[in-house]
C-alpha cells in the first residue's frame, strides 16, 4: 500500500482521481450491494422465466416493443456485475456464486423460450430475430455502453430498472433467440445468436471489472484474498477474453476488408471518379460487393480486375457487382447523370432484396446461404428446407409466404420436405326434404328443395385450405397425391387438385377422421388406378 500511495502522490493525475472520485465512493456499500444481488434465488429465477417468456413472444411476432418490455423486468444486471467485481477483486467465491446464478439463468432463459417456440404457431425467423443472429460492430458498442452504465450506476447509487434494461438489451434477446434455434434445429440462427449472447456477455464483464478497479475495487476489498485466488481469477479472465478476442477479430476483419473494398473498387477508376455507393455482403460464399460508380469514363473490366485483387488481399472468395454511371466533366452534365442514377436506384433497390432475400430463405431452411439459389436476371430464388420437427407441409408453405412478402418482385420457393399431408375435411351434408326424395330429377317441382340432393360434398374451409397446401407441395415437389375415403368426397379432391395441376388420383384406404379424405405422397411414377376406390 505505502509504494501504491508513493505512486499516487508522485502523479498528480492519479492524485486527483484518488482525492476527488475513489475516495468518495462508499466502497463497503457498494460490495455489500453486489453481493445481495449477483446470487441464485427464487425471484431471480421467476424473473428471468417471465423475461424469456415475454422476450420470445417480442421476437416472434417482430414486436420491439414487446421485446423492450421483457429488457424492463430481466433480472440479469446482477449476476453479470457480481461477475465483473469478482474479477476485479479476484474473489472467486464470488465469481463461483456469480457465475452459477448466470448459467442457471441462461438455461433457464434458453430451455424456456425453446418450450414456448416449440408450442407455438409461429416459428418462422423475423426481422427481430434475424437482426440477431450474426454480431457487428454495433452490436459490441452495446454491450460496451451497456457495461459501463451498469457499473457506474452500481458504484455510484444509482442503479435501478432502467440500468438494468442496459444490460438486458444486450443479453436477453439474444438468450431468446438461441432457444429459438434450439427448438426449431436452425443452428444457423443457433450458432448466430450464442456467439453473440458470449460476446455481449464477455464485454460487459470485462468492463464491468475494469470499471470497478478504476474505482478502486481492489484485491485488499476481498476477505479471503490469497495467491491462489488470484492465479485462478486471472485464468478465468484469460478464459473471458478469449470468445470476446475471436468477435474482436472477425469484426476488425470486416472493418478492414470493407476499407480494402472501398480502396480498390475507387482505384479501378480515375481520381475524378466518385464511389457512390458500396454494400458488402459477408454472410454469403463468396464474399459479395455491389458498388455504384460515378465516372467520366466507362472502364469494361473494372469489375474483373476488382474481383481478382480482392481475392488476393481478402484470401476468399470474392464477387463483385459494379453499377457504372458515366459523367460529364461540367456541373450540368454531372447533375444529369446523377439523376439518371437515381432513376436507376431501383435496380439498385433489387440487389438489396436478392441479398436480403437469400438470407431470409438460408435462415428459415435452416441451411448455408450458398445453398440459395439465385437467378437475379428472372428474379427467382430457390432453396431446399432441412426437416424441421413437428413441422407440418403448411409450415413451410408459410415459411415460404413470409420471405416473399418481404421480397417485393421475386419469386421466392422453398422446396419443402416430404412432410405429412393434411387431411382434407368436408362440410357436413344439408338436411334432405322427405317430400325432396320422392320426387324424380326432372320434375318441375321446387328446384330449392332439390339442391341439396344434387349438391356433392364441398370441401369446408380448413379442407380448401388443405387441398391449396397440397397443390402448393405436390408442385414443389412435383411428386404425385394419392386420394382415399369416401368415393364421392375422393372424387371432387381429385378433381381440385388436378384443376390445380397435380396428378393425382384415388388409392385403396381409409379416409381422416371424421369423415375427412386422406391425402398421401405416391412415388414419382406412380400410374393411375381407376378401379382404386375407397
Amino acid at each position: 500500500m505505502s509504494s501504491s500511495a508513493g505512486i499516487v502522490s508522485r502523479n498528480p493525475i492519479l492524485s486527483w482521481w484518488y482525492d476527488h472520485v475513489i475516495a468518495t465512493v462508499d466502497h463497503v456499500r457498494v460490495v455489500d450491494k453486489v453481493q445481495a444481488e449477483l446470487g441464485w434465488s427464487g425471484r431471480y429465477a421467476f424473473m428471468t422465466l417471465m423475461s424469456a417468456g415475454i422476450a420470445v413472444l417480442g421476437l416472434l411476432l417482430s414486436s420491439p416493443a414487446v421485446v423492450i418490455g421483457a429488457m424492463l423486468i430481466s433480472p440479469l444486471m446482477g449476476p453479470i456485475i457480481g461477475l465483473g467485481f469478482g474479477l476485479a477483486t479476484f474473489d472467486t467465491a464470488q465469481i463461483r456464486q456469480a457465475s452459477f446464478a448466470l448459467a442457471m439463468g441462461v438455461v433457464l432463459a434458453v430451455l424456456f423460450t425453446a418450450l414456448v417456440v416449440m408450442l407455438s404457431p409461429l416459428q418462422n425467423v423475423t426481422p427481430e430475430i434475424a437482426a440477431r443472429t450474426r454480431p457487428n460492430l454495433f452490436d459490441l458498442m452495446v454491450a460496451l455502453f451497456s457495461a459501463l452504465a451498469g457499473a457506474y450506476a452500481m458504484i455510484r447509487g444509482r442503479e435501478g430498472t432502467v440500468v438494468g434494461v442496459a444490460i438486458a438489451t444486450a443479453l436477453m434477446p439474444p438468450l431468446a433467440v438461441v432457444g429459438f434455434g434450439l427448438a426449431t434445429l436452425n443452428w444457423t440462427v443457433f450458432g448466430g445468436a450464442v456467439l453473440l449472447f458470449f460476446t455481449n456477455l464477455m464485454t460487459i464483464a470485462l468492463l464491468a471489472a475494469v470499471m470497478a478497479r478504476l474505482y478502486g475495487f481492489g484485491s485488499n476489498l476481498s476477505p479471503q484474498h490469497t495467491m491462489l485466488q488470484s492465479v485462478v481469477g486471472f485464468v478465468v479472465l484469460v478464459a473471458l477474453a478469449i470468445p470476446l478476442g475471436i468477435s474482436l477479430y472477425n469484426i476488425a476483419w470486416e472493418a478492414r476488408a470493407s476499407r480494402q473494398a472501398q480502396d480498390v473498387i475507387q482505384a479501378q477508376f480515375a481520381s475524378d471518379a466518385r464511389l457512390s455507393q458500396m454494400d458488402v455482403s459477408y454472410g454469403t460464399k463468396p464474399l459479395r460487393i455491389s458498388a455504384t460508380v460515378l465516372t467520366p469514363q466507362f472502364r469494361p473490366n473494372a469489375e474483373r480486375d476488382a474481383k481478382r485483387t480482392l481475392t488476393q488481399l481478402l484470401g476468399k472468395p470474392v464477387e463483385v457487382a459494379l453499377e457504372q454511371y458515366r459523367v460529364g466533366t461540367s456541373q450540368a452534365a454531372e447533375a444529369a447523370q446523377i439523376a439518371s442514377a437515381q432513376a436507376n436506384a431501383r435496380q439498385v433497390a433489387a440487389d438489396r432484396v436478392a441479398v436480403r432475400t437469400t438470407e431470409q430463405l438460408a435462415l428459415v431452411a435452416g441451411v448455408d446461404p450458398s445453398a440459395v439459389l439465385l437467378d437475379r436476371d428472372q428474379q427467382r430464388a430457390l432453396v431446399t428446407a432441412k426437416v424441421l420437427p413437428g413441422a407440418g407441409l403448411q409450415a413451410y408453405r408459410t415459411l415460404e409466404q413470409r420471405v416473399a412478402n418481404v421480397a417485393t418482385g421475386w419469386t421466392v420457393e422453398l422446396i419443402p420436405p416430404a412432410a405429412d399431408l393434411p387431411d382434407v375435411s368436408f362440410e357436413p351434408p344439408p338436411p334432405k326434404e322427405k317430400s325432396a326424395k320422392a320426387k324424380p330429377a326432372s320434375s318441375s317441382g321446387d328446384q330449392s328443395q332439390q339442391a341439396p340432393a344434387d349438391t356433392g360434398p364441398v370441401p369446408d374451409a380448413a379442407g380448401k385450405q388443405a387441398i391449396a397446401t397440397a397443390i402448393w407441395g405436390a408442385r414443389r415437389l412435383n411428386v404425385p397425391i394419392g386420394v382415399s375415403g369416401n368415393k364421392d368426397k375422393v372424387a371432387v379432391v381429385v378433381k381440385a387438385l388436378t384443376d390445380g395441376g397435380v396428378h393425382a388420383q384415388a388409392v385403396t384406404g381409409a379416409g381422416g377422421r371424421g369423415g375427412a379424405v386422406r391425402l398421401t405422397w405416391l412415388p414419382p411414377d406412380a400410374t393411375p388406378d381407376a378401379d382404386a376406390t375407397g
